[in-house]
């Protein structure tokens, strides 16, 4: 046998299982369905929540209140660690210099600073949000934050 003809092991392949072809292939008459009932025929599903006919609980349940979920921000978070590595001395941390150094996928993303990690740098961070412990941390390494105005 030479080297190029590869072959795959043996009961990699499996055999598909043919169902319905008659009693003597041991998978014929309900061909594994079981009998009656709804699963048994052909096209016979229920949705997600279907639970017999009885009102489902999701349209039982009054929908009442108010979500915030429409309206929720969501920020893309940075620690002082990262910036630390990526950034160096008197550089800004903004949308588009997180892009720049492929930290960041989109300008349009909410950017949020975090403080874990130490930093050293004097750098002057210029993002939508700034936690209370990455700007005493930045402020007291000589740097500046300047926060968007929302």
């Amino acid at each position: 046998m030479s080297d190029f003809m590869l072959t795959a092991p043996e009961g990699a392949n499996k055999k598909k299982r043919i169902v319905g072809r008659g009693s003597s292939s041991g998978r014929g008459t309900t061909a594994g369905r079981g009998n009656k009932g709804q699963q048994s025929r052909s096209g016979g599903k229920v949705y997600v929540g279907f639970e017999g006919g009885q009102m489902p609980l999701y349209r039982r349940i009054a929908k009442r209140g108010f979500s915030n979920y429409p309206f929720r921000k969501d920020y893309e978070v940075f620690n002082l660690r990262e910036i630390e590595t990526r950034f160096a001395d008197g550089e800004t941390v903004n949308r588009e210099s997180l892009v720049m150094k492929g930290m960041l996928k989109k300008t349009s993303a909410l950017v949020k600073v975090l403080g874990d990690g130490e930093i050293t740098k004097k750098i002057t961070v210029d993002v939508d949000k700034v936690s209370a412990s990455a700007k005493e941390k930045i402020e007291k390494a000589g740097g500046t934050v300047v926060l968007a105005a929302e």
